[in-house]
This record gives C-alpha cells, sequence and structure tokens, in this order.
C-alpha cells in the first residue's frame, strides 16, 4: 500500500503538515470573519472526528447508512451482470476510485461481486483513518491492490492508471454536504478523473418527512453533537483556540426552502474567542453554520449530474425510496442543457 504524492518534488512530512496547518488555519480565520460565520465541513475529520462519524453510522436513528448499506448487495450484483456486458475482452478490468473512502465498509459488497475488479483507490482526507482502513481491506482482499491517497478528494486528482476502466465510488451521500455549485464542481472534477466513458457509482438522500430528518441528525445519545463540536476541539488543539465547549450547543434542522438538513454550533451565551492572533464576539443565540445535507428527489440529481455531463445509466431506490443510488457514466459531449 502505498500513499501517493506528487511523483517529483515530494515534501516532507513536516512540510506536509505545515501546509495542511496553514491551510486549515486559513480557512477558519477566514470562515469566522463571515457574517454568518461559517466552518467548512472538511475539517470535522481528524482521527476523532472520523471515529465520531463511525459511531454516527451505527445510530439506528441514522437510516442514510444502514438504508444504503443494505441496497448495496443488490445494487453489486446487478453492476457484475452489467459489467460483464459491458466490458470488452480488451478491457476487462475494472479499478474502483473510492472518493472519502473514510472506514472503506460500503466498498465490500462491490469486491465481493463484482470479479473483475483489479484495484482499489481510496481517497480521503483523515491519512490516520484512511490508512488503517486499508490495512485492514489488504488482509480481507489479499489479491487486491490498494493504494490510499490522503487529500481533498473535491479537487481535481492525478491518479495512476487503476485499470481499463474505472469506476468511481461516492457512497454514504456526501454529495449532499456540498453546495450546488460545489457538487457540479465534483461531478465535473470525478469527470476529469476517471475520464470519458467512465463511470460513477454515487449516493443521494432522498426528500422524505421531517420526523425521519430530525432524528437521523438529533439523535437522544448525542453522538452528532460530539461529532460537530469536535471541530471546535479541533481548532482549540491544532490551532490554539480557546473555544470553550460547553457554551455552545448542537443544532441541526432541516430548512425547507434550500431543501437541505443544516447543522449548526449555537452560542449560548455573548463570549471572546481567540485563534492565533484574531479575537471573534459571539452574541447569544449566534450560530456557527458547519453542515449543509441536501436531499435531491431522483429527478432532481439527474438533472444536476447532466449539467457536469453525467448520463444516469441505472437508479436504484430503496424501499419507501429512503435513499437512491445511481451509475452515472461521463460523456462530455452530452448536452448540459
Amino acid at each position: 500500500m502505498t500513499i501517493a504524492l506528487a511523483p517529483q518534488d515530494t515534501p516532507s512530512q513536516d512540510a506536509q503538515h505545515a501546509t495542511a496547518e496553514g491551510s486549515f488555519l486559513h480557512d477558519v480565520i477566514a470562515g469566522l470573519a463571515l457574517q454568518p460565520k461559517e466552518l467548512a465541513p472538511k475539517y470535522f475529520y481528524d482521527e476523532r472526528g472520523s471515529q465520531l462519524f463511525d459511531n454516527i453510522c451505527a445510530l439506528d436513528e441514522y437510516y442514510p447508512y444502514h438504508v444504503e448499506l443494505e441496497l448495496l448487495p443488490s445494487v453489486a450484483a446487478d453492476l457484475s451482470r452489467f459489467f460483464h456486458t459491458e466490458l470488452s475482452a480488451k478491457e476487462s478490468e475494472l479499478g474502483i476510485i473510492e472518493f472519502g473512502a473514510g472506514s472503506l465498509r460500503k466498498i465490500t459488497p462491490l469486491l465481493d461481486n463484482i470479479d473483475c475488479v483489479s484495484h482499489l483507490t481510496a481517497i480521503d482526507i483523515s491519512k490516520e483513518h484512511l490508512l488503517n482502513s486499508c490495512n485492514e481491506l489488504r488482509r480481507q482482499y489479499s489479491g487486491l491492490k490498494v493504494t490510499a491517497q490522503a487529500q481533498d478528494f473535491t479537487q481535481p486528482l492525478n491518479l495512476e492508471d487503476p485499470g481499463s476502466t474505472r469506476l468511481g465510488f461516492f457512497p454514504g451521500s456526501t454529495i449532499g454536504n456540498l453546495h450546488r455549485k460545489q457538487a457540479l464542481d465534483f461531478l465535473r472534477n470525478a469527470g476529469q478523473t476517471l475520464g470519458a466513458g467512465g463511470y460513477l457509482l454515487i449516493g443521494v438522500d432522498t426528500k422524505k418527512p421531517e420526523y425521519l430528518l430530525h432524528q437521523a441528525y438529533n439523535d437522544d445519545r448525542g453522538v452528532t453533537a460530539q461529532f460537530n463540536k469536535n471541530i471546535l476541539t479541533r481548532i482549540n488543539r491544532e490551532l490554539g483556540g480557546d473555544f470553550d465547549l460547553m457554551h455552545f450547543a448542537h443544532h441541526a434542522f432541516y430548512n425547507h426552502d434550500y431543501g437541505r438538513i443544516e447543522m449548526h454550533l449555537r452560542s449560548l451565551r455573548a463570549q471572546r474567542v481567540h485563534i492565533a492572533d484574531r479575537e471573534f464576539y459571539f452574541a447569544k443565540g449566534e450560530s456557527i453554520h458547519t453542515e449543509n445535507s441536501y436531499k435531491y428527489h431522483p429527478s432532481e440529481f439527474a438533472d444536476l449530474a447532466r449539467q457536469a455531463h453525467w448520463q444516469t445509466r441505472r437508479l436504484w431506490l430503496a424501499p419507501d425510496d429512503l435513499f437512491a443510488i445511481s451509475l452515472l457514466q461521463f460523456n462530455p459531449a452530452v448536452d448540459a442543457r
């Protein structure tokens, strides 16, 4: 297993750390200077944050994880038949690129059912969590070549050729965490990464009764609240911040106008917070917007994908339309209107 970095002028670990810390500080300062204040959700995922998200996925209330996991074996069986027909003898191998790989639990139905997979490239921003997950996967699938890339998967990627045909895998409705423009940018970048004719298997959370959404993001055990607050813990630890977590509360709700769940950290009192040489004032009740989770009707998402030159080849819906998985194919010539 390798950590893929630039082929030339590979930076030292100290330089990589300094660059990452500088970007983190810059983004935090810029986000807290906005009105309303915001923090980028990618910074949830240090090692502790990644573990907390795994804990969220184990909760009964968090339906997206369970419903998608139940749907994936039938999707994988259909994909096995699809690629058996779709791939010529000359292009008999399939390389999978998983964006935001996390714990790599959802890749196993694909690996168990699709026998032409030769290579997996796992991409995630949380390096230690990714390395641990890749090590475990290599023990399970000894004949599979596994490459780990610890980087921001929303950016354009240069990958070694993992096989004749590329299949991107983006599960977990993570696309919903991106604003519409960001989602379009990701889809366009993924098209460049996977190439003309490449495929993308993507999970999308659907619009549904509000009480189900509320339960999923406001669990009784408070695990989602811990996950949300962990970004403040990380700022304190890595950037020398002085957030008092007791004076911030997790707040998640469904915004009908935008069709999304919003997560916030609400200040419980008037207070001042310091980071590096900057001071930020919070009024009582003022919040930091930490994450969105957009929900899409299948037709809405198909329209979004089309604007980034993706065609929908297959669509799978969970019972009661609780979740959708789409197989897209990149065609730069497709009408994007």
